[in-house]
């Protein structure tokens, strides 16, 4: 096994796998918006006719849990092409014809990797179930966030998620054994940033940062973003049983495109 820090090819690579793959298609047929999601989507993205840009797309979930809820102006990339095949498999299948689906790179997305893209820019995005926080290094993390400012127009919000490092419970241990392995440089040499965790599950070879509220405030700064709201999923609505199955408790962000 190679002691380089995990790159983005990797985590591309991972998303293609079939245990990844059927995971995240599962979720597109039976699981849905969560009950979080809806009711952010409703308060920050009022307008049904507005023009939408999912970043991290995968087998379409959120996407199509749009189109269910009568968005009719839809952009959607991944830059996963065997899960985004389960994305347009699923669209055609329920008839959502109008979805226009890309394969692409959030870090470095533009006009000319998307189908289509508004003359002003999208009027909202997102990026849903921490995949802003499955990007390696947090340049890139950065890099992709400046990616989707750019296809923004003002005052645009952006939705996304995280793990909150600072609310992390029964966890609370390993980040004071992890601090103390990168203070003293024995962290494992395939993380790029204090933060960065690697394990096995259902999904298969999964990546994710779990960054501090600070660390996520930082960075949407550096990118031209403006935050507007951040809330804990567990303070917003009572999930299923099967969406706190499929997902841990998370943090809730929306940020408004900087002039």
């Amino acid at each position: 096994m190679s002691a380089k820090a995990w790159s983005g090819k990797q985590v591309r690579e991972s998303f293609n796998d079939i245990p990844s793959v059927l995971y995240y298609t599962k979720a597109a047929h039976f699981l849905g918006l969560w009950a979080s999601e809806r009711l952010l989507i409703d308060r920050f993205f009022p307008d049904k006719s507005m023009d939408l840009l999912e970043a991290g797309c995968g087998a379409g979930r959120v996407t199509m849990g749009l189109w269910r809820l009568g968005y009719t102006s839809l952009t959607a990339f991944d830059f996963a092409d065997e899960l985004l095949d389960q994305a347009r498999s699923l669209a055609a299948e329920k008839g959502a014809t109008s979805i226009a689906y890309t394969v692409a790179d959030a870090t470095r997305v533009d006009r000319a990797a998307l189908p289509r893209v508004p003359k002003l820019g999208f009027a909202g995005a997102l990026f849903m179930f921490n995949g802003l926080m499955q990007i390696p290094g947090r340049a890139n993390r950065r890099a992709a966030l400046a990616s989707l400012r750019a296809l923004c127009r003002e005052g645009a919000p952006l939705m996304f998620t995280s793990h909150d490092r600072d609310r992390s419970g029964a966890d609370e241990g390993y980040w004071k054994a992890e601090r103390k392995r990168w203070d003293s440089g024995q962290q494992d040499p395939r993380l790029s940033d204090f933060g960065d965790r690697r394990f096995s599950d259902e999904s298969g070879e999964v990546f994710i940062t779990i960054p501090s509220r600070t660390e996520v405030l930082e960075d949407l700064a550096s990118s031209g973003w403006i935050p507007h709201f951040d809330a804990m999923r567990s303070d917003l609505a009572t999930e299923s049983p099967q969406v706190s199955s499929f997902s841990d408790n998370c943090r809730f962000w929306v940020a408004l495109r900087g002039a």
